[in-house]
């Protein structure tokens, strides 16, 4: 039983569902994740990647938005470790930090594509 004394109706599945989850740390994780992944610009910045890496002039250009203002976004998507850098000299070029990132923005678009 739990707090609320209360038992499931389908104890067997309930137990098996149980022993499957995720402790309550990782569901933390994951929820930042889609917190900084559920920003409308960053999201943009992510799909432009999705296609390429990107100096932060391209992807100023690409959002038409301010290089200051996608430099702030990208601290923020290499802190949560969805994108990486590689430098050439003087300059740094982002790209996705691995194919999750790809898969799970091309599962996302094809779900919100196929419902409109």
């Amino acid at each position: 039983m739990n707090e609320n004394n209360q038992i499931p109706h389908n104890q067997k599945l309930v137990k098996e569902i149980k022993a499957k989850m995720v402790n309550y740390n990782t569901i933390t994780d994951l929820s930042d994740f889609f917190k900084i992944v559920g920003d409308s610009t960053r999201l943009q910045i992510l799909i432009a990647l999705e296609y390429g890496e990107l100096c932060v002039s391209d992807l100023s250009y690409l959002t038409n938005m301010t290089i200051s203002a996608i430099s702030h976004q990208l601290k923020s998507l290499r802190n949560a470790k969805l994108v990486k850098i590689r430098k050439d000299g003087k300059i740094v070029y982002y790209s996705l930090d691995d194919d999750h990132i790809n898969k799970l923005l091309t599962v996302s678009l094809e779900h919100i594509t196929e419902k409109k």
